[in-house]
């Protein structure tokens, strides 16, 4: 029987192959795309159409925009709010994007 404060049994994350900016990577199925990111070492993911400052994945929930990437040549996608997939092929933005 297992007691309110007994650690659970942890299995290995089932992994998915993705490719960062043309880089191969695997990763815990369960990730977020700027999860992915963060963890590669990318320190942003698009640079500002305006100033070109770098920018990366901040508020983590969907408010800020600022993970913006292209995935499978869809871009304006919000990293944070998009799971891996296997083969999922994600590439960083360069100022303004083409409309999706």
């Amino acid at each position: 029987m297992q007691t309110l404060f007994e650690p659970l049994a942890i299995r290995p994350a089932a992994t998915v192959a993705i490719e960062i900016d043309g880089t191969s990577r695997r990763v815990p199925g369960h990730y977020s795309v700027a999860a992915a990111l963060l963890e590669s070492g990318a320190a942003s993911c698009r640079t500002a159409p305006v100033s070109g400052e770098a920018r990366g994945p901040f508020c983590m929930m969907g408010l800020c925009f600022d993970c913006l990437v292209e995935i499978d040549d869809v871009p304006n996608l919000q990293a944070c709010m998009t799971r891996v997939r296997e083969g999922m092929r994600i590439r960083s933005m360069s100022g303004k994007a083409r409309l999706a």
